[in-house]
């Protein structure tokens, strides 16, 4: 049975014959192996072209930045895995990536495609990025909904993360309209929102890669490239020093029962 469309059978990534490996139009080991490093070669696959020296700082710079977070409910997954099923790395690493959704590490991919609203808003005629900023978050006021970007809960005077990066963008020459609107929309959401939201690495890292020209379609896969790296080090270590059963021990531990037949809480 067909499904979908069936006229566009081709890819431009990569292909082999007998001789040969070809990524991007490159011999994978003439050109590629041992002359690339990881970033260049990633931003070679997804776009099909090497990156500037600054688009390789801008991105290794963001992957640094959210690779590790530590006990976050992705690694408790990933770790609890692997305690379970040592023999199943792959399902570890699956578990991990699969629990990285809209309010962990996704984020980004969310807080990008805001940026990129509000700022198709403030271009349109008769607009412009300060009415568009505030329309969008009064939108969200109404809605009793997160502003994506901005707000931490642990770092409420300010993600450091996210300041580092910006200010690297401003040393680079990377700042274009999308930090400039994240930054717009950081200035007007205190006063809208009735509370202080300063802006997150969530919310940095699309403004900067988008700025530094990746597409927003990809987005998600900044995230999950970089969090990948982290998995490894915590599936690492869980392989030489167990916590996962430890974690769900405390996890049962934490959680009272209060389904039928339950006791009061008085009398448990």
């Amino acid at each position: 049975m067909r499904i979908g469309k069936q006229e566009q059978a081709f890819t431009a990534i990569a292909t082999s014959d007998a001789e040969s490996i070809t990524i991007r139009g490159n011999d994978l080991c003439a050109d590629l192996i041992g002359k690339i490093d990881f970033t260049d070669y990633f931003w070679l696959l997804v776009l099909g072209e090497r990156p500037t020296d600054v688009q390789r700082a801008i991105t290794n710079a963001c992957m640094v930045a959210i690779a590790e977070h530590g006990l976050v409910p992705s690694v408790q997954a990933a770790r609890m895995t692997l305690a379970a099923a040592p023999e199943a790395w792959q399902g570890a690493m699956a578990a991990g990536l699969l629990g990285m959704g809209s309010v962990v590490a996704g984020s980004s991919e969310t807080a990008g495609r805001y940026i990129v609203e509000v700022l198709d808003e403030g271009r349109k005629p008769g607009s412009n990025l300060d009415d568009a900023a505030r329309r969008g978050l009064e939108a969200l006021k109404a809605q009793r909904a997160k502003v994506p970007g901005i707000g931490h809960p642990q770092h409420s005077a300010g993600d450091p993360r996210a300041d580092k990066l910006l200010s690297l963008a401003d040393e680079l020459g990377v700042t274009g309209d999308h930090i400039g609107c994240l930054r717009k929309i950081a200035e007007l959401a205190p006063t809208i929102m009735n509370r202080r939201l300063p802006i997150n690495v969530s919310g940095a890292i699309p403004a900067l890669m988008l700025d530094a020209g990746w597409p927003l379609e990809a987005m998600k896969g900044i995230p999950l490239l970089a969090r990948a790296a982290g998995l490894v080090a915590h599936l690492y270590e869980e392989s030489q020093r167990s916590i996962g059963f430890i974690m769900s021990h405390k996890a049962d531990m934490a959680i009272a029962y209060d389904g039928r037949g339950s006791k009061p809480a008085s009398e448990a």
